[in-house]
């Protein structure tokens, strides 16, 4: 511990601390040349045996007076001993501090500039000149010691400067029970340990008694312990040899284990009894293909006899939502065999050889079990096409088992094999050739015929209006798969459910469909009346031209309520499925297309035209450059088609973009006269959805008509 105090001579402090160095220097300095320091002392100090005083030029204090100087140099300097003058007390302590090295225990100073100059041991040099140059300016640090060690203990009471008691504060109990105690010499035998601990006669039965029981029962725990450690020793052993076994069967051992749990999904087989074609609507050309499978897998004598076989794979493709899935259940389900599923990326696994370890886990189950049906679902998964990849060298091994099960050395009779994929392009071409996938059944999209079945069908589990018309909404639901349909209806009832209506309408209906085709209603959207207005003109052009022109599509309904990213739409159905087109029906789908700026031009003038007609401008010009460049129906550039138009030549590019602007301008003139025609009409309609939002096709009829719509 340091603490800060000052020394004052004549209003100077002195750095005390610092001069310890340099005073120990002069000390033994001093000792090493007393006659040299000699000739400075009086004769009359010598004679008493006192310290001798050095003059002050030599001890660089001759600037120091009074008594501050006598009060200094009693402090400060050390007591010079002499040869002939022994045991001369000295007024410094030795300290038994070790300092940071030998240089320092040895001079008493840091081998190390003091206050940026070298301190020379020279005979002409005088270091306490030097120090007390520097009085004025340092603080006096003073060390003070307020610990004391039970190692200095034998030498602090050998000099009688101090005894170690029992209230010493600086050491805890234990350390001074730890480092004071006495040795003892190890007891040999309980009767000497007896002894050592001084116990009387009538307690050493006792102490002989509670040593053996705890002797004993520590004898006990350790029995135990080992018995314990034994066992476990030998569980580790047999599961160190269970999976050595199962190494040496497979690359790891957790493949076994996958493999056998893995496959218990796909090995159990499931009667498919409940599901027969007559749940399957809207595919009847792919119902009549496997109805000859049902007949494979009931009666195989019937076909055999002739020296035919029984086809080994049906391959189902078709966009996703078309039955694919149902139609393979069907088939099991008719012909009452075994029905195997399994999914194509049940084989695919990071371990190397489980896929094709399934695939003959799969297979082997089934020929055992033969006739029955595996279907194979997203067979693009396991049966893509095999490249060499340095990410999975071993992605072929599942595919060529697959190959080898159905169409290898070994007779694979009585288990037909169906896929389905709506990803044909990327099969491997080893898998879908004769002979392993026999059979390809394409499963198309329904048509109005079959939507009308499918909506049918679903409705019947529902409870539904009798004024329904599941044939209206078929034709407004082109390009629907089987499990849109099965949405749609689910969403008309809940719908309903919302509305607190008992049974769903044609109006639920029509509100599902919209829903799917163009969004939800945004009936939080703010409209003023100037943009409402405007697209009740423009949605009623619309309307108009379509009602009044020959070829185009039967209205269905006409909204301003604005849904998804529009704030209105007409909706024209078709009679039938369109499965090609007239030039007279494209040219009118262009004049519907346009009747939405012409009614905005003729209504609110050049000026006031908006931004809402951009996406039918996309729809006429996709038409009008089809008519042109893929259709051959431009007269200027004849019947020959252009696939790419940028690849053309520069005449070639512009004849082609004139014949496009001239078909748009032409259709644009038409829509002008129509609406001109029809003026009345046309406001007769903005008005009717200005006022009741949506109109279908009666009520536009109506008002077109001039009859009044009922509230």
């Amino acid at each position: 511990m340091f603490s800060l105090s000052s020394f004052q001579p004549q209003q100077m402090i002195v750095p005390l601390n610092q001069l310890i160095s340099a005073l120990h220097s002069l000390k033994n300095t001093a000792m090493a040349s007393v006659p040299t320091l000699h000739k400075d002392f009086s004769p009359e100090h010598t004679a008493h045996g006192k310290e001798p005083n050095a003059s002050l030029r030599d001890l660089g204090v001759s600037d120091i007076r009074g008594h501050h100087l006598d009060e200094l140099l009693d402090r400060l300097l050390p007591t010079l001993g002499m040869e002939g003058a022994p045991n001369i007390p000295s007024t410094w302590s030795t300290s038994y501090v070790s300092a940071h090295s030998f240089f320092h225990n040895k001079h008493g100073f840091a081998q190390r500039k003091l206050f940026g100059s070298p301190i020379f041991h020279g005979q002409n040099h005088r270091p306490l000149q030097d120090v007390c140059a520097k009085l004025p300016f340092l603080p006096l640090w003073l060390q003070s010691r307020g610990f004391k060690t039970l190692r200095t203990k034998s030498r602090r009471t050998a000099s009688g400067d101090d005894v170690l008691t029992e209230s010493d504060p600086y050491t805890p109990a234990f350390m001074k029970g730890f480092l004071t105690r006495e040795k003892t010499a190890e007891a040999q035998s309980l009767d000497q340990l007896t002894k050592s601990r001084k116990l009387p006669q009538n307690q050493e039965e006792t102490f002989k008694l509670g040593f053996s029981e705890g002797f004993m029962r520590s004898q006990a725990f350790t029995q135990r312990t080992q018995d314990s450690l034994r066992r476990t020793r030998l569980v580790l052993l047999v599961l160190l040899l269970v999976g050595i076994y199962g190494l040496s069967r497979a690359p790891f051992l957790s493949v076994r284990f996958r493999t056998t749990s893995g496959l218990d999904s796909a090995i159990d087989p499931i009667q498919m009894k409940n599901v027969t074609f007559e749940h399957v609507k809207g595919v009847e050309e792919a119902k009549n293909e496997l109805q000859d499978v049902v007949e494979f897998l009931r009666n195989p004598s019937k076909f055999t006899v002739l020296g035919g076989k029984l086809p080994k794979g049906i391959l189902l493709v078709g966009p996703p939502g078309t039955g694919k899935t149902l139609l393979a259940r069907a088939v099991a389900g008719e012909a009452d065999v075994p029905f195997y599923y399994a999914s194509g990326s049940e084989f695919d696994e990071m371990f190397v050889g489980v896929g094709a370890s399934r695939i003959r886990n799969l297979f082997k189950e089934a020929k055992a079990n033969a006739p029955c049906v595996i279907f194979i679902d997203e067979l693009d998964s396991v049966g893509g096409k095999r490249i060499e990849s340095p990410m999975h060298p071993y992605s072929r091994q599942t595919i060529n088992q697959l190959l080898a099960e159905m169409d290898g050395f070994k007779a694979n009779e009585g288990v037909i094999v169906i896929g389905a994929t709506n990803f044909a392009e990327a099969l491997d071409n080893a898998l879908v050739r004769p002979g392993r996938f026999d059979m390809q059944v394409t499963v198309p999209r329904p048509d109005v015929k079959g939507r009308t079945e499918i909506l049918n069908w679903y409705l019947t589990k529902i409870k539904v209006d009798s004024a329904v018309k599941p044939e209206i909404i078929a034709r407004g639901t082109v390009g629907f798969s089987g499990a849109e349909l099965e949405n749609l209806v689910n969403q008309a009832a809940l719908k309903a459910a919302v509305d607190g209506k008992e049974m769903v309408t044609m109006k639920d209906l029509e509100f599902a469909k919209d829903k799917i085709l163009m969004g939800p209603e945004r009936r939080s959207v703010e409209i003023d009346k100037k943009n409402k207005t405007i697209t009740a003109y423009h949605e009623s052009g619309h309307a108009i031209v379509a009602y009044y022109t020959k070829d185009a599509m039967p209205i269905n309904k006409a909204t301003i309520m604005p849904r998804g990213p529009t704030l209105g739409h007409v909706s024209l159905l078709p009679e039938n499925d369109r499965w090609s087109e007239t030039r007279a029906q494209l040219l009118a789908q262009m004049d519907v297309n346009m009747g939405g700026r012409v009614a905005e031009e003729l209504i609110f003038g050049d000026d006031y035209i908006t931004t809402g007609a951009s996406s039918d401008f996309d729809g006429a010009t996709k038409i009008a450059n089809l008519m042109v460049t893929r259709f051959g129906m431009s007269d200027k550039l004849g019947v020959m088609t252009y696939g790419d138009v940028s690849k053309q030549s520069p005449e070639t590019q512009a004849a082609i973009e004139q014949e496009v602007r001239m078909l748009l301008k032409d259709s644009y003139e038409r829509a002008k006269s129509l609406l001109k025609m029809y003026k009345k009409e046309h406001e007769k309609l903005a008005d009717a959805l200005l006022r009741y939002e949506t109109l279908d096709a009666k009520e536009i009829q109506m008002v077109l008509e001039g009859k009044p719509l009922d509230q």
